[in-house]
């Protein structure tokens, strides 16, 4: 699978960052910029050809059949993000992303903080809190259109210092060119150069 993907990337035109941190194999992956469906298909082949064990979570009705027979095979993890009811017990987002932390070794789960493919100049922060609960590092996935380089080029331990840790993030991610620019956006909250 690993030489299938790279050898693909490799007639799209685009390089890998060769480098992974070692954090990579368990950590929330950030997967940014996100302005284009194309995002996913480049980032998954990405991660497939580096070996990095990623994962991303889905909305559990997308995992069965007859979706789960895509989904599923190419790392899709479910979760209930049905509505919840009055009375009845239902994780948040977060506490269902910690457990899967609990049930594996070896896993990058990757996440779009964005949250959209429009312009949003505030992160979710469930990545954020996902990755302090569980005590794991946030590993920065990368897509740069413009030069067609993919990787994973940095970790972040977070701090509980929201401020300082998105200074980090930012810094990062104020050098990477999107698909579409006019689309995308650091977090505005906790952008200071």
């Amino acid at each position: 699978m690993s030489k299938i993907a790279a050898f693909i990337l490799k007639l799209h035109g685009w390089t890998m960052d060769p480098v992974i941190p070692r954090e990579a194999d368990r950590s929330v992956m950030i997967a940014a910029p996100h302005t284009s469906n194309w995002d996913f298909y480049f980032m998954m082949l990405t991660f497939w050809a580096l070996k990095v064990p990623v994962r991303f979570t889905i909305k559990d009705n997308w995992t069965k059949f007859p979706f789960g027979l895509i989904t599923k095979p190419i790392g899709a993890i479910p979760i209930d993000r049905r509505p919840k009811q009055p009375g009845q017990p239902r994780k948040s987002y977060v506490e269902s992303m910690i457990d899967i932390f609990k049930k594996y070794d070896r896993i990058a789960v990757a996440v779009t903080p964005e949250g959209t493919r429009g312009l949003r100049t505030e992160w979710k922060m469930g990545f954020y809190h996902t990755a302090v609960g569980a005590g794991v590092p946030i590993t920065f996935g990368y897509l740069d259109f413009k030069h067609k380089k993919s990787g994973v080029g940095g970790v972040l331990h977070p701090t509980g210092n929201v401020a300082e840790d998105f200074k980090v993030i930012n810094d990062f991610y104020r050098t990477i060119h999107p698909k579409f620019p006019e689309l995308w956006s650091l977090d505005k909250r906790y952008d200071v150069e």
